[in-house]
Formats: C-alpha cells, sequence, structure tokens
C-alpha cells in the first residue's frame, strides 16, 4: 500500500525561559523559532491530493498564531511547564493533530529548531 508523507516548514518568533535551568536559559531570551510539520496519508482523495498545502499552512498559521510574538511561559500550558523545545514540539503536534486527523490523514510528527543547529522531532 502507497504511503504519502507531506512536510510544510514555516517559523515563529517568541520569547521563553527554563524554569530550573542551571545556565543562560534560565534568563529570558527568544527565538526564531523554525517548525516542520509532516503529514501522512495511505489514500489520496478524488483529485490526487493527500490534503491542499494552503490548508496545512493555514491550519498551522492559526496554531501558532497565540505563541508568535509572546513570552512562552506566560502562555498555557507553558505557564505550567517548561517551553523547552521538546514541549513545544508535543504541544504543537496535539494541537495539530486535534485540527487535522481524519480517517484518512494522520500528523506524523513535528520538528521544533530553536536555531538552525539544533531541532527536536516529536512523534507519539
Amino acid at each position: 500500500m502507497a504511503h504519502y508523507e507531506l512536510m510544510i516548514k514555516t517559523d515563529f518568533a517568541a520569547a521563553h525561559s527554563l524554569r530550573d535551568y542551571a545556565g543562560d536559559c534560565a534568563r529570558l531570551h527568544g527565538h526564531n523559532w523554525r517548525v516542520k510539520l509532516y503529514v501522512a496519508c495511505e489514500a489520496l482523495d478524488d483529485i490526487g491530493l493527500a490534503i491542499d498545502y494552503k490548508i496545512l499552512k493555514k491550519e498551522l498559521k492559526a496554531a501558532l498564531a497565540d505563541w508568535d510574538h509572546y513570552n512562552l511561559n506566560d502562555i498555557p500550558p507553558f505557564d505550567r511547564i517548561n517551553p523547552s523545545s521538546e514541549n513545544v514540539a508535543r504541544i504543537l503536534y496535539e494541537r495539530m493533530a486535534e485540527r487535522l486527523n481524519n480517517e484518512r490523514l494522520q500528523v506524523s510528527r513535528i520538528g521544533i529548531g530553536e536555531t538552525c543547529t539544533a531541532e527536536v522531532t516529536y512523534r507519539p
């Protein structure tokens, strides 16, 4: 059976600090966070698409709207859990799965990079 995985990239700007961290990241600082969204499907629609890239971009932008240009530590659930790259990736995965998952399409993974040299991938 065929398996397709689509990926889109975007970024958002946000500040954060890591609670109980012994180092510079304990202080408030910002990143241009790099995001990769991956979705998978096994059956294409009637016109041969898994999903329109425009829909992926729109939904990802909407999911990031309340994080972009904010301090993540002030926004639930990061007001309770550290806004580490790992936690940001997991929470964004959950947001996107809620928006996109259906009988044909599943969010397969999320990549989050704080810098151009460091990235985490979350997949359940």
